[in-house]
């Protein structure tokens, strides 16, 4: 294809696959827009910043959209008036997973609404979009005007028979132990995210290790767009502070807040920190008042507020650091106290209570048909998901007052994330005939809610009497960095995350790791880190699945009598219409009449959930008197219906016919078929044959031949 001249186009190898980078053709009043091709996946990302700074927020007013085309794999919608509907939970993690690792590489002084939207063009079903849309929103934001600390650089990794692999394709996916989407600059990792199939912790780690290997080429690939047609960087203007107020107000505060350290309840801490915050404001504008002879005073609360919460922060590491004291007074690999139940409500077909400080969960555990799957619509197809977990963060968990509207990003996330935690351990759905559904329900928070999550779950599983091949856990372990000091902290508070420098979520069985997520705060964390990290999370799991397996260790061995029981039947692909009858009239008067739900596969399995196995052999027997199939090699007796130049026709059952061919009705010739048989005639007959798709060969038995064997 020829370009215009001021089109820029560059390629490099990764993986299997030419990886290319394009701007300069579309998107053109975009501060910064590429067109990224990997394969035959293809995405479009942009970046733009407002031109006016955002009001004062104490976070950085990014939005990352990422958004899929049904025209991308040649689909229409299927949803009324055939738009895309709203984003999807995979549209949604893949923004989270682009915000996660490029929101720390912005300027602290950068105050500017910036907007990153990446959307896939082109599907081929091969290769999934997540890594282009990660190196697309990288690439834009850099060759654009917005200050951008990247560039940054994405892989995926699998590992088959040993083997590691970058960027695996959707059929490499099925067959790999591991699947992790790593990021990271020529020297450091920024951010994972992915699961494995009980793996330990070393091996994950070379995992890592292995991806990052591959990462520098994707980097100095964007280096060149931005050589050869990046635009200057904005200036930034530094916040104007007014240094009297703020010497004053450190002056007022630094001793008291020594006083933070070691207070445990986090409602305390808080009330600590407000009263500081209360004394030092009136004071200082008690100063004010009285130096400024002028009506109208500047309030300074915010200069205050900002000058506490920075105090905050300095003392908080440097407990840590210097005497190795967290701020609620634990050493940094002490846990928070855990507590455990299961079965704590009466009518579910399993539950569990799990807290570990602060921090509280309440799994449920629903067990359905097949009907009850989740149909799942993707760049990848559509399938179908048989285990389901849903997280929910209501306001009261932290004791807030909002709104209670749809699931946030940050609830589909922490659901996401949980789920992968426990997948590898669920059964298939030929070992445990049922749709597992798992609701957790955050009812405290002080961090760590997901991998509270992991723990309640696992143990609701166990209280319903799902086969699960192991418990799981999790744990959030962090990280406090200056300089060349490093602690890693054991199971982080919520001021620990907010102003620490790492949350890393390591959650596993007893074997090994089963899902990671990592964000980071700074530029960037080294291998050798993680790899202490991960040993750490390793130690605290087993301290918590110790506690878990004291409540209970395994699963029970019969499910809630509050649970549906599942029969199995087989019937004829062929007979399948006739069950569920002209608008499922049919299925529906079985299932009210035997009191019964009833789901028909494909493959002619019919699934029969019931509350006892009366009520599921009444609705056998109802679907039998429908779907009942001769068999080969018996003998009926049936009446002639029709008479054809080629054979003659039988009823041998209710709706069931079967052929007698011209050749069947004598061991000699037949020169008419009327000759032997008439329409009317009862007569005896024995099944020859029965093919796929249900049609029934018969041979005639009378006293004028012998008898077919």
């Amino acid at each position: 294809m020829k370009l215009k001249e001021d089109v820029v186009r560059l390629e490099t190898k990764i993986g299997d696959e030419k990886l290319i980078i394009e701007t300069g053709r579309m998107a053109k009043q975009a501060d910064g827009a590429v067109f990224i091709m990997y394969g035959g996946t293809a995405l479009l990302v942009t970046a733009v910043a407002s031109k006016v700074p955002a009001e004062e927020t104490d976070f950085f007013p990014l939005t990352v959209d990422y958004r899929e085309r049904a025209y991308a794999i040649g689909r229409i919608p299927t949803v009324y008036g055939r738009r895309e509907p709203r984003p999807g939970v995979g549209e949604t993690l893949i923004a989270r997973l682009v915000d996660h690792c490029i929101r720390p590489l912005f300027p602290k002084e950068f105050n500017y609404e910036v907007q990153v939207i990446a959307m896939t063009l082109s599907c081929d079903q091969e290769h999934p979009p997540h890594v282009l849309a990660l190196i697309g929103a990288s690439a834009a934001l850099c060759i654009s005007d917005i200050p951008f600390n990247g560039p940054v650089g994405a892989v995926t990794v699998g590992r088959i028979n040993g083997e590691f692999i970058i960027n695996p394709t959707y059929q490499q996916l099925e067959e790999s132990d591991i699947d992790l989407f790593v990021t990271g600059t020529k020297t450091a990792i920024m951010s994972v995210e992915g699961g494995a199939d009980q793996v330990p912790e070393d091996e994950i780690i070379e995992a890592i290790r292995f991806a990052h290997e591959h990462i520098p080429p994707i980097i100095e690939l964007q280096e060149e767009l931005v050589r050869l047609c990046g635009k200057p960087k904005r200036p930034i203007e530094p916040k104007e502070r007014d240094e009297r107020i703020a010497a004053k107000a450190k002056e007022l505060a630094a001793a008291r807040m020594k006083g933070l350290i070691g207070i445990a309840d986090k409602k305390q801490r808080q009330e600590y920190v407000e009263e500081i915050v209360e004394d030092v404001i009136t004071e200082v504008m008690g100063e004010i008042e009285q130096e400024d002879e002028t009506e109208l005073v500047k309030d300074y609360s915010k200069e205050v507020v900002d000058v506490i919460s920075e105090l905050e922060r300095q003392e908080m590491r440097r407990a840590i650091i210097e005497e190795g004291r967290r701020i609620d007074g634990r050493g940094p690999d002490d846990l928070r106290p855990i507590e455990a139940e299961v079965g704590v409500l009466p009518r579910t077909h399993g539950s569990a209570l799990f807290t570990r400080g602060q921090t509280q969960a309440l799994c449920t555990v629903t067990l359905g048909t097949q009907a009850d799957e989740e149909v799942v619509k993707d760049m990848e197809g559509m399938w179908m998901k048989h285990f389901i977990l849903h997280y929910n963060f209501p306001p009261f968990c932290t004791g807030e007052v909002k709104p209670i509207k749809g699931p946030s990003r940050r609830e589909i996330g922490h659901g996401a994330l949980a789920e992968r935690a426990l997948e590898p351990v669920i059964p298939s759905r030929e070992e445990f005939p049922y749709t597992i559904r798992v609701v957790s329900e955050i009812l405290e928070s002080n961090a760590s809610s997901s991998m509270a999550t992991v723990c309640a779950a696992s143990l609701a599983l166990m209280d319903a009497g799902v086969p699960i091949k192991a418990p799981v856990a999790g744990v959030g372990v962090g990280l406090i960095k200056e300089g060349d000091k490093e602690v890693i902290l054991v199971d982080m508070v919520g001021e620990e995350d907010f102003l620490g420098d790492m949350d890393f979520k390591v959650a596993g069985t007893r074997e090994g790791v089963t899902a990671v997520q990592l964000d980071i705060k700074i530029e960037g964390v080294s291998i050798e880190t993680l790899r202490k990290a991960i040993h750490k999370a390793r130690e605290a799991r087993l301290v918590i699945l110790d506690k878990m397996a004291e409540v209970i260790d395994k699963p029970r061995p019969e499910i809630s009598p509050y649970a549906p029981r599942i029969y199995t039947m087989k019937i004829h692909p062929s007979k399948i219409r006739e069950v569920i009858g002209p608008g499922g009239v049919t299925v529906r008067r079985i299932q009210e009449e035997a009191n019964v739900m009833i789901h028909i596969r494909e493959d002619g399995i019919v699934e029969i959930a019931a509350k006892n196995a009366e009520d599921a052999l009444k609705a056998k027997k109802m679907i039998n008197e429908i779907a009942a199939m001769p068999v080969v090699g018996k003998v009926y007796v049936g009446k002639v219906t029709r008479i054809a130049p080629f054979g003659a026709f039988v009823e041998i059952m209710p709706g069931q016919e079967g052929l007698i061919h011209i050749s069947e009705l004598s061991d000699g010739y037949v020169r008419r078929v009327q000759d032997v048989v008439k329409e009317g005639d009862r007569v005896k007959v024995k099944v020859i044959n029965i093919d796929d798709f249900g049609k029934i060969d018969l041979t005639l038995i009378s006293p004028r031949r012998s008898t077919r064997t």
